[in-house]
């Protein structure tokens, strides 16, 4: 393979030559990105001053094309980022229309943009709207957590949320399918004391809703947990037959968690044992489980002894 060999004087001229024409690109390239154009970008849509008398539902997709002015940098931005940004389109109009002409809104939508960045146009131009009667329903809040507790701390009562009902209003058909609304997420970590704040609801998906109020409070207790135990008497069930039975012993020791606020107040009148006769006279057992049915709210049983009680039947 030939091989061409350049002098000093030549090969500094063909570096000279190579240089000058990168230069010469990226200036062309510059000049180029730094005109002005016009190109198509996708932007989601939202909805504000929506009607108070009339419940609707957009009859079209919630992105939009947008035609945009701007640099030839910023369409190369625009390119590689595929980010919706939103749109906020007025519908105080809807009162007594049914569509929503958006080239109107241009001035009112560009003035929360960048100067060299405006919008032109949107395609479609026009947004059209199904109207129902608007009606009302109220719904619990149902709170969304995720809490990590310090050590040997724990949820000690019901969690309090004020208001604990929210009122929502759209379409007859939108309701029907809302039993509850939820919080935003509260997430805790490492918790060793009684949680109170006010917390945003989560914002409705579907333009035509309305949720008041739009926060509510939560109030969760939280407190340190101990061990307590106490004698617990066994209550007989399932006895069909009125036999005359005799549990021994009577009374099991129960071993169980509570908060330090509640443990002066726990009692056996809190706590029910029970053992179950169907276990002898249909599976046969020579011995009875005990049972904890009833124990303090937020109370947990650590241990039973004995677990398993003797007893005699007389017929």
């Amino acid at each position: 393979m030939a091989i061409i060999k350049l002098s000093a004087i030549e090969r500094r001229r063909l570096s000279a030559f190579v240089t000058c024409l990168v230069i010469a690109v990226f200036a062309w390239l510059f000049t180029s990105l730094s005109n002005p154009y016009r190109y198509t970008v996708k932007q989601v849509i939202t909805f504000r001053n929506a009607p108070l008398r009339r419940a609707f539902h957009p009859l079209q997709s919630d992105t939009i094309d947008a035609v945009v002015q701007g640099t030839g940098w910023q369409m190369l931005v625009n390119k590689m980022n595929d980010e919706q940004r939103p749109v906020s389109i007025d519908l105080h109009t809807l009162d007594n229309k049914s569509f929503i002409v958006l080239n109107t809104q241009l001035k009112q939508i560009n003035l929360a943009k960048d100067l060299n960045h405006q919008i032109i146009a949107f395609t479609p131009d026009t947004l059209f709207f199904d109207f129902s009667n608007r009606m009302t329903k109220r719904v619990p809040v149902q709170l969304v957590s995720k809490i990590n507790y310090q050590k040997q701390f724990a949820q000690s009562d019901n969690v309090k949320i004020q208001p604990d009902y929210v009122t929502i209003s759209g379409p007859a058909e939108v309701l029907a399918r809302i039993n509850s609304w939820k919080t935003d997420s509260v997430k805790l970590t490492g918790v060793n004391e009684s949680y109170s704040s006010r917390v945003a609801l989560l914002p409705a998906r579907e333009g035509n809703l309305d949720i008041l109020p739009k926060t509510v409070i939560v109030n969760i207790p939280i407190d340190e947990f101990t061990e307590k135990t106490m004698e617990i008497p066994v209550r007989l069930i399932n006895n069909h037959n009125y036999y005359d039975v005799k549990v021994f012993p009577q009374k099991v020791k129960v071993t169980f968690t509570t908060s330090l606020t509640n443990y002066p107040d726990a009692s056996e009148d809190d706590f029910e044992a029970v053992a179950d006769l169907d276990k002898w006279r249909i599976n046969g057992y020579n011995a009875l489980p005990v049972k904890i049915t009833r124990l303090p709210s937020y109370g947990k049983v650590v241990k039973i002894e004995p677990q398993n009680i003797d007893f005699i039947v007389k017929k």
